[in-house]
């Protein structure tokens, strides 16, 4: 009899354990009973998780910069929607996070180089010292996703491609399709283009955490602890992407300016300037020497009318 209670706790035991695992972090430790789960960031501290959400961004960048120190893998194997968005150039470090996951917003990333980020957790100024001021963190409202599908069997229906990707998005990143406010497809190219867009002051939903999943889904794979990627089912026909190009708007545009700009991006400016100057010039010329002609011209008629009179 003892034996059997034995038996029956180890056997609990085993089936909590089982069930104690986070879903949306496949490098999340669980355990406990309540279970709970957590990823390891910075110097090793723990970072305690909600496995019922997406796990915010900040934390997720957190866990990657610290996988990459301890040499553990973070890999298991349409244009601007406006003038002012912006894509991701700087790609990961290390950013400091409020305790709600949200992105302080100055991130210095352990340096004396510091910039402010938007609500993605993405640049949105030129870099300064540890004096730059970030009065708040700007949240970004709009997120445009250029996604490029590899080949298919069949023509993909726009009209059908449509509601699969906005039901896709909601079922796999719990961010209801009302936010997905317009989908465009090119055939030729294979291109499609989601905007998701919230409303201007919206402080509730978190559009960076559903842009990040679809980055890892589609340029590394998942985040989640059941690898499926996002492959939306169209017609039977299911699309698996190639490529994918995030862009973010904020509430307030980005004040980038000409100061930090790269050599290589600074010649391009120079020459194209140059090459419109030396275009200016030779049409002044052309015209002047096209007005000199006609002025001669118009002075050998003259002196010939004046001969026919006399």
């Amino acid at each position: 009899m003892k034996s059997l209670v034995v038996l029956l706790v180890v056997a609990f035991a085993v089936g909590a354990s089982a069930q104690c695992k986070c879903e949306s972090m496949k490098w999340a430790t669980c355990d406990g009973t309540p279970c709970e789960c957590f990823l390891l960031v910075g110097n090793g501290e723990k970072q305690p998780l909600n496995c019922s959400a997406l796990i915010p961004k900040c934390f997720l960048m957190k866990a990657e910069m610290y996988r990459a120190r301890k040499g553990l893998s973070t890999r298991t194997i349409g244009g601007k929607p406006v003038e002012t968005a912006f894509v991701d150039n700087d790609g990961i470090y290390d950013p400091e996070c409020e305790s709600n996951g949200l992105f302080k917003a100055k991130q210095c990333n352990g340096t004396e180089e510091c910039w402010c980020v938007n609500s993605a957790g993405v640049r949105r100024t030129d870099k300064g010292d540890k004096n730059l001021k970030c009065e708040e963190l700007v949240e970004t409202h709009w997120v445009r996703l250029e996604l490029k599908h590899k080949e298919t069997s069949a023509d993909v229906d726009p009209a059908q491609l449509k509601s699969a990707i906005a039901d896709a998005i909601q079922q796999r990143y719990q961010l209801d399709k009302k936010f997905v406010s317009d989908i465009q497809y090119d055939k030729n190219a294979r291109l499609i283009v989601v905007d998701v867009k919230k409303d201007i002051g919206d402080r509730k939903e978190d559009l960076s955490r559903m842009a990040y999943y679809m980055e890892k889904d589609v340029k590394v794979l998942p985040l989640f602890k059941e690898e499926l990627k996002f492959e939306p089912s169209v017609a039977g026909q299911k699309l698996q992407f190639e490529n994918i190009l995030v862009y973010y708007v904020d509430e307030k545009a980005p004040t980038f300016t000409m100061q930090r700009l790269t050599g290589g991006v600074i010649a391009v400016i120079v020459v194209v300037i140059l090459a419109v100057v030396a275009g200016l010039v030779v049409l002044y010329l052309a015209r002047r020497r096209e007005r000199a002609k006609y002025e001669k011209t118009q002075v050998r008629e003259l002196d010939e009318i004046q001969q026919s009179l006399s």
